[in-house]
Order: C-alpha cells, then structure tokens, then sequence
C-alpha cells in the first residue's frame, strides 16, 4: 500500500532551496522566513548569503549551503576552503558536489581522498555528496555509494539541480539498495508536486531538494 504524507510530513523532509545565480538577498531573507514558517529540513542557499542568514535566522533553522557548486570542477583545495569558511560563516549542512571528470576517469582512490578531507574540514557537520546522477553510469553510481560511506559522508545527494537531468526513482532505489542504513539519500532536481515528493520518500530518500514545496503548502493553506 502506498504511504501517504501530510504536506508538514513533506516539508520536514525538505531542504527549501534558492540557488539561482540571480538570487538577491531580499529573496534569500523571504525563503529564510518561509522555512521558519513551514518549518522545512533547513534552507540551501548559495554560500555568499550564508553570513547574513546564518544571523538572520539566529539558530532557528538548520543552515545548508552548496560547495563547488555546480560544476565540482575546483580543486580538493579550492573546495575544502569554500567549506571552512562556510562553516565559519555559519553553515550547518554542506552539500558538495564532486569533479564527475574523476569518476569517469576511475580515480576512485583520489575521489575518496576529497570526500574523506572533505567530511574532516566539516567539524561533525552533516556533509551531503552531490554525484550528479544524470552523467552517470550505473556501475559508476554503485561505485560512488560504496565511496561515500566509506568516506563518512551523511547523504548521498543525486542532483545539483543544474545538469542535464534531475532525480529519478530509479537511481533512489538504487541508491537505498547500495548504501548501508546509516547513508541517507537527497533527492534534488526536478521535485515539484506532492505525488512526486512522496514517491521519493517513499522510494528511501530521507531529504528533498526542492523549491517548489513550500509554494503548494502556501496553496493549501490558503484553500482552507
């Protein structure tokens, strides 16, 4: 039987995002305030806003920004300073994105090397994995799950939102298969209704990337 979610259920599950490059701080401040209102995972903004947020929200709210984002082309360096100050600046979730030209090259060893450093530079807090799943093979998904848990990462996080594709059910299953318990599973990209948020829990995923989640409660609320 199919399990059903109440909307507070969804959005407890979901980091609200605002990650477009055009983003202003009004707007980042606005999606602030909608996830203290609907009461969302956290917020996942774009880590040049996260001072000012992080002091804005005063601790109400988890804190999630994005690093080497969106291309996970910036060097193991490069992104471990881009965490650092992240979490200097208040961050309380870090979701990186990794270089796909490594695993495509079967740098398996050196992909390892950064999400370790990486999940070390985070000081205990939560580190999301984003493996781009649209550029991905299947064998290279299974290998990328092994990798993750071995490296201590939190979540394995399908999507940047600014590939050629977003998540699927498929590679959720998939990922749920691999992963042992304790990895959780982010699905972003492309989630925009309710049937499409319960399908992907329901499918394993722990947390959802969306923007559009918050916008249907508003609309429910409304209606009553």
């Amino acid at each position: 039987m199919k399990k059903e979610y109440s909307i507070q259920c969804l959005l407890a599950h979901t980091d609200h995002t605002l990650l477009k490059p055009e983003a202003t701080w009004p707007q980042v401040q606005t999606l602030c305030d909608e996830g203290m209102a609907f009461q969302t995972a956290s917020v996942c903004i774009s880590p040049v806003f996260v001072s000012q947020a992080a002091d804005y929200l005063a601790g109400r709210l988890p804190l999630c920004t994005v690093i080497g984002f969106p291309s996970g082309a910036h060097s193991t360096k490069t992104k471990i300073l881009e965490l650092e100050d992240a979490v200097k600046n208040g961050a309380t979730e870090l979701d990186m994105v990794i270089h796909v030209g490594m695993v495509k090259e079967a740098r398996w060893a050196t992909v390892l090397e950064e999400l370790r450093a990486m999940k070390a530079a985070c000081e205990g807090r939560i580190l999301k994995v984003i493996v781009e799943t649209c550029l991905l093979t299947v064998e290279e998904k299974i290998r990328l799950c092994a990798l993750v848990a071995e490296a201590g990462a939190d979540f394995i996080k399908t999507s940047t939102g600014f590939g050629t594709g977003g998540a699927t059910l498929e590679d959720v299953t998939l990922f749920r298969q691999e992963l042992p318990p304790h990895v959780k599973i982010k699905a972003s990209g492309g989630i925009r209704s309710r049937q499409a948020a319960e399908a992907f829990l329901g499918a394993g995923a722990d947390r959802l990337g969306s923007s559009a989640l918050v916008a249907l409660a508003q609309a429910d609320r409304e209606a009553k």
